[in-house]
């Protein structure tokens, strides 16, 4: 991939004061589809230059705090700041500054991806080149052919190429890799960690645990409107108490109960066991020293400390099953299609 370069003219944006200050911040919010509470209360900073992800089942209200933060849907309650500005009143000052990649956005099919990108372009102050943002999204095949010829994944990445194209501050991405190949995924990694690399700031929303894994500094799960965790990965590990697993093959001719005490908890299947632990060093140090005493090998001996998805599915349960919560149809409003709006969300900053 190329290496990203941005514009000779640095962003100023309105009102956003001294470099300290925090590009998102919020307080409070609060969203209502009628009887239903989509977003309770959620409080949340990211800082400048920070990738967070947020993380949560269908309709937990990911998508619907994002849309708030984008200035696309109201909020009921609370306060929130994107760049200095409350991004309901922001106007064009604002919407300069941040790029928006929704779930699922409408395209004239009657244009060609380079035509949308140069539309799009002319909506910011210092956009990015038009043929830089294709190499980059990986279009170059198919700038010139008409959308309604494009597959899901090209939909999905002139997706990506409208957001980036006008080298915004903030940048929201809401499933951004949905409909990707390994390799197109991976190059949209490689995007986001040069975007982040040159300053930006980006929330994004995903289910692919280990893509929040690989790009996010921090990861905010939220359940039922609220967060009900944040931290890195680590952090995550630590605080949910996950356990680490150490595995081997017992040695021919000894049983389980032939094993030192370890750990929390002890599983067997057939010749292989699994040891639950909150201090790996020390036990695999007292399995090493058993074995060393004895003269036996350990095949297949692995230590594995828990996953991001091993902690997300402690917090949320098997609720990430795809049916919508909290009033959701998983897209931001219920039973509506907020992506359909995609392209007018994008052209805002025009107005």
């Amino acid at each position: 991939m190329e290496a990203l370069s941005r514009p000779a003219a640095r962003h100023e944006v309105d009102g956003l004061g001294a470099r300290s200050m925090a590009a998102i911040e919020v307080r409070g919010l609060r969203k209502v589809y009628g009887e239903v509470t989509a977003v309770d209360g959620i409080d949340l900073t990211v800082e400048q230059g920070e990738v967070v992800a947020l993380l949560g089942p269908n309709g937990a209200g990911k998508t619907t705090t994002v849309e708030v933060l984008e200035g696309y849907r109201p909020r009921d309650g609370g306060t929130v700041t994107v760049l200095g500005h409350d991004p309901g009143t922001g106007g064009r000052a604002f919407r300069e500054h941040i790029g928006v990649v929704l779930q699922d956005a409408g395209f004239e099919d009657s244009f060609t991806p380079r035509e949308l990108l140069r539309l799009h372009a002319g909506y910011y102050p210092h956009p990015r080149p038009v043929a830089e943002v294709i190499s980059l999204t990986g279009l170059e095949e198919k700038a010139d052919a008409r959308v309604r010829t494009l597959s899901g994944g090209q939909r999905r990445r002139l997706d990506l190429a409208l957001g980036i194209v006008g080298d915004p501050d903030v940048i929201f991405l809401d499933e951004p890799t949905t409909g990707f190949d390994p390799s197109a995924r991976r190059r949209a990694w490689g995007l986001v960690e040069s975007l982040r690399d040159l300053g930006a700031t980006i929330l994004l929303t995903t289910h692919y645990l280990d893509e929040a894994e690989h790009l996010a500094d921090r990861v905010v799960v939220i359940d039922h409107g609220r967060i009900v965790a944040q931290g890195t990965p680590d952090e995550l590990s630590a605080a949910a108490g996950a356990a680490t697993v150490i595995s081997f093959r017992l040695p021919t001719g000894l049983e389980a109960d032939d094993l030192p005490a370890l750990g929390l908890e002890r599983r067997v299947a057939g010749s292989v066991v699994e040891v639950r632990t909150e201090t790996p060093t020390a036990d695999v140090a007292e399995l090493a020293a058993w074995a060393l005493g004895r003269g036996d090998e350990l095949e297949a001996l692995t230590l594995t400390r828990p996953s991001l998805e091993d902690v997300y599915l402690d917090l949320v349960g098997e609720a990430g099953d795809g049916e919508p919560r909290n009033g959701e149809s998983g897209n931001g409003e219920p039973g509506g299609a907020a992506g359909a709006a995609g392209a007018a969300a994008r052209g805002r900053a025009a107005s």
